[in-house]
């Protein structure tokens, strides 16, 4: 469990968008998302040092095409964004798409999408929380519990890299 410095911070969004890390944690070097084994993974010296259980869009075979394909797109992205007002419990926004993502779409005639994000379970959830943990669900994004999305959020910094895998 990683051990949050949030004293005289007091609750809500804004507190956790300035939450830190006890000295003694130093944030990943990379993330890497294994779609075949609903994982997430953080790497630090080039080793996993956390593992996470992962939901990801509703169609998870094969890499995102275009917009509204409930795909998870496949690739080598950045984090370049935190959200903590999102529809979902934190959201760290993905830079999906690349450019190899634009250049597909482009020669699909299709639109490439966007708003690809790590996040944790729906602020208003629609069914019970046993549902959001154990199926695909999302539009695309990749999904994880509140607490390990909370672990994920203060463990990484911007343009961390995240490569997401077949």
């Amino acid at each position: 469990m990683v051990v949050l410095s949030v004293i005289g911070l007091g609750a809500g969004p804004a507190a956790l968008a300035r939450a830190t890390i006890n000295s003694e944690f130093r944030p990943a070097e990379a993330v890497v998302v294994s779609k075949s084994e609903r994982r997430l993974y953080l790497i630090r010296d080039g080793r996993v040092f956390r593992s996470y259980r992962v939901s990801l869009g509703l169609n998870p075979s094969g890499p995102k095409l275009q917009e509204g394909d409930f795909r998870t797109p496949e690739g080598h992205y950045v984090i370049d964004g935190r959200n903590v007002h999102s529809e979902y419990y934190l959201a760290l926004h993905v830079s999906y798409p690349n450019a190899n993502d634009q250049t597909r779409a482009r020669a699909a005639h299709v639109p490439a999408g966007g708003a690809i994000m790590i996040h944790g379970l729906p602020n208003t959830p629609r069914k019970p929380t046993s549902f959001y943990l154990s199926n695909d669900w999302t539009n695309g994004c990749i999904a994880l519990s509140n607490d390990d999305m909370l672990e994920v959020w203060l463990l990484t910094r911007p343009d961390t890299p995240i490569e997401i895998k077949p």
